[in-house]
């Protein structure tokens, strides 16, 4: 090839270079899809963590859906109340009372407490566990399996195994849900951070067929409901709930329960 056709070669290359050049420039301009500045500005105010705990898909989901009046500016169950503020004041609106929250498992089935009805030897989690028979080799259907599916989607390591239940580190705890949605028996539920006394149980077996398979589980006596001058016990389906709102942590239905089921956290 002469050195006219290299010329012409490369008068042709840069002139297709330069025309897609200008022409991705103009279609840049012409179709750009104009961001909020709200949104940026929240987007730099939130932590980032992209764990869908907001119910949308990442932080960049949930402040679009701020800006847009779909999704209160305290929607982000990891910021908590600092987060929530600094939004309300780029959106200009209260961010209100937010209470923070925190993750609690509803079993005190221990490995000493209740019994298995057989060797698992499967795959260490606890969604294929619960796929075998009697859903699991815990002799309690609601009790916690024990192998983690719950540690494995906590992306803050606030949850750990421990003597074959699982535990929520609460001050670690972020409330993203992620644990709870990674539980096949529900037992995870989200509860006010504050809350002091839970009933570590989820089981609605009557009292003798649970007794049979757990040394602590509710066995619906309602000495905890008698007792409670609050109102705020309650026994339904042989199994006690606690009204937050109403409970004054005396823990009086802790000392009646004879199951000691019934927990009164310090702090």
């Amino acid at each position: 090839m002469g050195i006219t056709g290299i010329i012409i070669a490369a008068v042709i290359v840069g002139g297709t270079g330069l025309f897609i050049g200008v022409f991705l420039g103009i279609s840049e301009k012409k179709f750009a899809v104009e961001v909020d500045e709200r949104e940026e500005a929240i987007l730099d105010v939130l932590p980032g963590n992209n764990c869908g705990g907001c119910g949308y898909a990442g932080c960049s989901g949930l402040a679009a859906a701020i800006v847009a009046g779909e999704a209160e500016v305290g929607g982000c169950p990891v910021g908590g109340v600092p987060v929530a503020e600094k939004i309300g004041e780029i959106m200009g609106v209260d961010a209100g009372a937010q209470e923070r929250k925190t993750a609690f498992v509803k079993c005190g089935g221990t490995c000493e407490k209740a019994k298995t009805e057989y060797e698992y030897y499967g795959i260490q989690d606890c969604v294929m566990a619960s796929q075998m028979q009697d859903g699991g080799a815990k002799g309690c259907a609601y009790g916690c399996l024990g192998y983690g599916s719950c540690v494995k989607a906590c992306p803050f390591d606030a949850i750990h195994i421990t003597d074959g239940i699982a535990v929520v580190d609460k001050e670690a705890c972020k409330a993203c849900g992620k644990c709870v949605a990674a539980c096949p028996k529900h037992l995870i539920e989200m509860i006010p951070y504050k809350q002091k006394t839970f009933v570590r149980c989820s089981s609605n077996e009557k009292g003798k067929a649970l007794m049979d398979v757990c040394e602590v589980g509710c066995i619906g006596c309602r000495l905890c409901e008698k007792n409670c001058e609050a109102g705020a016990v309650t026994v339904k389906n042989f199994l006690a709930h606690i009204d937050a709102e109403k409970c004054t942590n005396c823990g009086v239905c802790a000392e009646k329960c004879p199951r000691k089921i019934i927990q009164v956290r310090a702090s």
